[in-house]
């Protein structure tokens, strides 16, 4: 005799028993959920539920038994754990940027229509709050072309209306998609009012499963006083943004004006005071050093920027290869450290003789010695930014059954970015110093540093001075300008 598909159950766990750092959580445990079955799991805290639903999810092993379920779940956790860099259609989208939409299965907009939230697509998890960040979970559960749901206590961090509100709705949806959903919960009248059965856990074990045969919907929060006060009290609303106030004026910009005009006005005071033009010229001497030999300097300086650009896309580049690696075997990163401390404490004008004898002049060394210099803060950022990835986010990615190279791409790497993005305005720091360094060493390297050299062999301080100031100001610049990369990318995870 053939059994149907939908005749056998979608979740079936045979005397399964879980260890964790040496104590017993599950023992022995036994359960069978139906297809399309509605399933809550209750019991005391530390009693073993979540990581039931682990075990059930494929995200924990278990030491004994067996465990089957019909498709990989999708789960919705407690946390959320939707990513900050992506708002929020993205973050429903995210199962099918890893495996493609499925031929069946909820689009991001679809799912998102299913919950409500249609009309935040746009918005970041940060700008919203934390009722719909519920509802953008559970629209990015719908999005996977799976049969199973499973709840982490999904709504234990919301306020008593929102949370009856969501009750109703999760009800709705279950009843609409026909998902067999297990929901873990500390609440005994959510898990009456939702669940078809209710199963309760206590010291690993399931004790007993109770049939609730829908008597908790027909009289779970209308009954009494507490019927009373819901409707004195209304629906609870969870579709509040958090918003920055409307018309602030933002000056950050004038400090930064006001101690450049200071710095100016005092460095036209030295210079009058000690009169000496050979030792500090005024600032009105050196701007007409400026434009007096623009042609000379301006191509120096463009040589030199695209020294020192160079050099950090190359040093970045071997920073961030080298250092993903070591981020994710801190063994490695151990093994190699005699060499990381050397290759730091060299400092590069004693490696710029040797290039010389190895590599020649020309523009290739230049670009070396300034990729060496912009190496290892680079290095250090990506050892720091793959290691401060939330652990969390990686349990997400592990349910989602993504890849090591899905993962360094749609988590590691945005995760990342914020560290590594100041890594970076540190590195052009050191990439403009040592490409200097290099045109002080070649003669035919005739970059700003080279024309500063020159200035100062001549004795020609407002000339010396000139060069300086557009370093300083090439500098400045690609601090600006990275300063504002870093606040577009980051964007969304900087809205409160």
């Amino acid at each position: 005799m053939t059994v149907s598909a939908d005749a056998l159950p979608a979740i079936v766990l045979q005397d399964v028993s879980v260890r964790l750092g040496g104590a017993v959580v599950l023992e022995s445990l036994n359960l069978s959920v139906r297809r399309g079955e509605f399933l809550a799991i209750i019991g005391p805290s530390g009693g073993g539920k979540s990581t039931l639903l682990r075990v059930i999810g494929g995200l924990l092993r278990v030491q004994g038994g067996s465990v089957t379920v019909s498709t990989p779940p999708a789960f919705v956790f407690q946390d959320y754990r939707l990513l900050p860099w992506r708002n929020v259609r993205a973050n429903v989208r995210l199962p099918a940027d890893l495996h493609g939409l499925v031929p069946g299965s909820l689009n991001a907009d679809e799912a998102l229509l299913q919950v409500g939230m249609s009309g935040f697509a746009r918005y970041y998890p940060a700008q919203l709050s934390g009722g719909m960040r519920a509802r953008v979970a559970l629209a990015r559960a719908l999005a996977q072309s799976s049969d199973v749901l499973l709840l982490d206590e999904p709504f234990a961090a919301l306020d008593a209306l929102v949370r009856e509100r969501f009750n109703d709705e999760l009800l709705h949806l279950h009843d609409k998609t026909g998902r067999t959903t297990v929901l873990v919960t500390h609440s005994i009248r959510e898990a009456a009012y939702l669940a078809d059965r209710v199963a309760v856990l206590r010291e690993g074990r399931i004790v007993k499963v109770l049939d609730t045969g829908r008597r908790g919907r027909a009289s779970a929060y209308t009954e009494g006083l507490e019927a009373e006060l819901r409707a004195l009290l209304g629906e609870g609303d969870s579709t509040r943004l958090q918003t920055e106030e409307p018309g602030r004026i933002r000056l950050g910009w004038l400090w930064p004006a006001l101690s450049l005009l200071l710095g100016l006005a005092l460095w036209q005071v030295a210079a009058m005071l000690i009169n000496q033009k050979f030792l500090l010229p005024a600032p009105a001497l050196v701007w007409s050093a400026l434009t007096t030999n623009a042609g000379v300097l301006l191509p120096a300086l463009a040589l030199t920027a695209r020294t020192a650009l160079l050099g950090v896309l190359l040093g970045g580049a071997a920073g961030l290869l080298l250092g993903y690696p070591l981020g994710k075997l801190p063994w490695l990163e151990r093994f190699l450290s005699p060499y990381l401390v050397a290759s730091q404490s060299t400092p590069i004008v004693v490696l710029a003789p040797l290039l010389v004898s190895y590599l020649g002049y020309g523009t290739l060394s230049a670009v070396i010695v300034s990729a060496l210099s912009a190496l290892y803060p680079v290095l250090v950022s990506a050892i720091v930014g793959v290691r401060e990835v939330d652990r969390g986010y990686l349990e997400l990615f592990r349910s989602l059954r993504s890849t090591p190279i899905q993962r360094l791409w749609h988590l590691e790497l945005p995760g990342a970015l914020p560290i590594l993005l100041g890594g970076l305005r540190l590195s052009f720091s050191l990439a403009l110093i040592g490409a200097v360094v290099w045109e002080f060493t070649d003669p035919n390297q005739k970059g700003i540093g080279f024309q500063v050299a020159q200035a100062g062999v001549y004795y020609n301080k407002a000339l010396q001075f000139a060069g300086i100031a557009l370093l300083i100001f090439l500098g400045v610049a690609f601090y600006l300008l990275l300063t504002t990369l870093e606040r577009r990318v980051l964007y969304g995870r900087r809205q409160r």
